[in-house]
């Protein structure tokens, strides 16, 4: 999923399933396109980067007074590239993807918002409510075991939280601004006709069994 080079090991932009177009006319081609081949692509070199910097100071080569600030890059580059990788795999195109969560998913969803409707509602709510640039998530919350939707600011770690991502949509102007302009709203309610639940379900059974 997260794309890793075992012979150079690096991290390395992971191949979308579906072509640039495939989810039209809810994200546009272009969007896509320099969405996951700049926007991802960069967060993946600065992962790599951040990463060959803390290996020098660590071989006593690199200066260890930047140790702080290649951290933060880990972190933020990092957090990008994972949460990117999330973001594609649980998109699909009508053909490939799962149009409805499943009934145990549906259950739960049922009971922790209310209905399914609820559910959207809530979402779209805490989507639209970013401030500046970052996320909504669907995430399972390992200690209460229950579903929950929160905000994650620029690209947080969102395994710090603990709780497991199950679908999450990124609200950066760079992934709507070209279709949607300054209609987050819009977007946002658009990207839902996407939403690959079959991989949700099967993000949210892997959750459930850690």
């Amino acid at each position: 999923m997260l794309g890793w080079d075992a012979n150079a090991k690096q991290y390395v932009l992971p191949k979308l399933r579906y072509a640039y177009d495939a989810l039209e006319p809810h994200i546009d081609a272009a969007t896509m396109e320099i969405h996951h081949s700049r926007h991802h692509a960069s967060y993946v070199a600065g992962l790599n980067k951040a990463l060959s910097e803390l290996a020098k100071i660590r071989d006593g080569s690199g200066d260890a007074a930047l140790i702080k600030h290649w951290s933060r890059e880990v972190a933020f580059h990092g957090g990008g590239h994972v949460n990117h990788s999330l973001f594609w795999l649980t998109l699909a195109p009508e053909a490939m993807r799962g149009k409805a969560p499943s009934l145990d998913l549906a259950a739960h969803i049922g009971r922790d918002f209310g209905s399914f409707e609820r559910f959207l509602s809530h979402f779209q709510a805490a989507a639209n409510a970013v401030e500046g640039s970052g996320w909504a998530w669907l995430m399972y919350d390992f200690v209460a075991g229950r579903l929950i939707v929160t905000q994650m600011e620029k690209q947080q770690n969102l395994y710090m939280t603990g709780a497991a991502p199950l679908l999450g949509v990124d609200v950066w102007e760079h992934a709507y601004y070209l279709k949607y302009q300054n209609k987050r709203a819009d977007y946002v309610k658009s990207w839902l006709n996407v939403v690959n639940w079959a991989m949700v379900d099967e993000l949210f059974a892997l959750a459930r069994g850690m």
